[in-house]
């Protein structure tokens, strides 16, 4: 990080290399909002390479989350389960504009919440006439209008993702409400705990590169609370809920597969040496993982399927994501083989035990991949490649706050959405298909 100021002329100072490079618990003092800084501190490089990571995250979502769900879900419900993906990638976007940027990524002036600096992105300038811009303290070397891209793909895709578990019967409109409340009151403040250098997780020494935690479990255990909340589809254990047309779900988890790169890798905030290791160790646990899911799904049922193969390819990357920029490629193949055999565990025998309706497994791939990666983190991050050494009881204890306040306040805003709108169909919209009865068209 050092090399990248002094290639781009900065001045911004080695406090901001510490932020950038992991040590948030020593530094002293965090730069204030705004920091203008002349365009010459920009390099091209490393905004290019961020800008490209952007919208490879974004493509995640719309539409590779969208194809992976949709395939999931039966005929009837294909249209309605993009509809959610396409439309929580909207509103979350105006939110994070409008609030949720300034509560998750200013310093603020406690531990648990951003300030109201750049409420409406207030205060994110660009001035040609008078050649300077904004950067964020995590990023000094870009844009901060790139910054708030990059962050915005990750707010959009972890609400998403927990659509798949209540997939099939959740009412349109308790989805809005549900998700912009969710957006702004649970993933706001754990994206400030964790990634913030203020944020008290963070100055506890927890490692979570690219979203284990702030994404994964945050959004794993909010599906099942979800999934309890909801209760059970119609016909759940008593009649086969078959996937619609697993081909989607195969091209929307290799839209997530090739995505991820710009997950991982575009979380180092630079085109440098960290972010090509995390490239390639996403890619070795995706692919550990994979092979783990399939043949622990041969040896149990005798079949390795395409929907385990992609399954498993989404739990690799799932626990490889909070130690992307910690880890090395031996821990990366292990961390993924573990993540592919507690994956098919979480979807299939927690799955019963729990007796939660997660139609689309979102706790059983990402809180349990988020679990394990998190605390595999602890076990195997090298100070060598990120800078910090791994502390596998400090990972616990952000696992553990993460899991507690998500569950929590995720079941208070159901309890108050299913208050005010109700949050599930009648029995006759689920029997119809949700495609028909909330949005009025269907594929023929």
């Amino acid at each position: 990080m050092t090399e990248v100021l002094r290639r781009s002329g900065a001045a911004v100072g080695l406090a901001l290399c510490a932020l950038h490079d992991g040590a948030w618990a020593q530094a002293a003092a965090v730069p204030a909002h705004p920091l203008r800084v002349p365009f010459a501190v920009i390099n091209s490089g490393d905004t290019a390479w961020m800008i490209v990571a952007s919208a490879l995250v974004l493509l995640m979502t719309v539409p590779g989350l969208a194809l992976f769900y949709a395939g999931m879900v039966r005929k009837k419900n294909i249209l309605a389960t993009m509809a959610q993906s396409l439309s929580v990638c909207a509103l979350v976007t105006v939110l994070w504009m409008v609030a949720g940027y300034s509560l998750a990524f200013t310093p603020g002036d406690s531990p648990w919440l951003g300030g109201l600096s750049r409420i409406g992105l207030d205060g994110l300038g660009y001035s040609l006439t008078a050649h300077e811009l904004t950067v964020h303290h995590l990023a000094p070397t870009v844009p901060e209008s790139v910054f708030v891209m990059f962050q915005l793909t990750f707010a959009i895709i972890t609400p998403a993702l927990i659509t798949g578990a209540f997939a099939e019967r959740m009412r349109f409109s308790a989805m809005m409400v549900f998700m912009g409340l969710w957006s702004l009151l649970v993933y706001a403040p754990v994206a400030h705990w964790v990634w913030e250098p203020t944020g008290w997780l963070a100055r506890q020494g927890v490692l979570d590169f690219a979203g284990g935690t702030v994404v994964h479990i945050n959004a794993g255990v909010a599906g099942l609370v979800c999934a309890w909340m909801l209760g059970r589809r119609l016909g759940y254990g008593q009649e086969p809920l078959m996937p619609a047309n697993l081909a989607y779900t195969m091209v929307g988890a290799s839209l997530l597969w090739v995505g991820w790169m710009g997950f991982n890798g575009g979380s180092a905030g630079a085109a440098d040496g960290r972010a090509g290791m995390a490239m390639l160790v996403t890619q070795m646990a995706a692919a550990a993982a994979t092979l783990a899911w399939m043949l622990a799904e041969w040896m149990v049922r005798g079949t390795p399927t395409l929907l385990g193969m992609s399954t498993g390819a989404v739990a690799g990357l799932v626990a490889i994501t909070p130690a992307s920029g910690y880890v090395g490629p031996q821990a990366a193949l292990a961390i993924g083989a573990a993540a592919g055999v507690a994956c098919y565990w979480g979807a299939t025998s927690l799955k019963r035990i729990l007796g939660a309706d997660d139609s689309l497994d979102v706790f059983g791939v990402h809180g349990i991949g988020g679990i394990v990666g998190a605390l595999l983190t602890g076990v195997f991050a090298s100070s060598d490649i990120g800078g910090a050494s791994g502390q596998p009881l400090t990972q616990l204890i952000g696992v553990l706050a993460t899991v507690l306040y998500s569950a929590v306040v995720t079941g208070v805003i159901l309890w108050l959405t299913d208050l005010l709108i109700g949050l599930r169909v009648s029995r006759q919209q689920e029997i119809d298909g949700l495609d028909l009865s909330l949005h009025g068209e269907h594929i023929a």
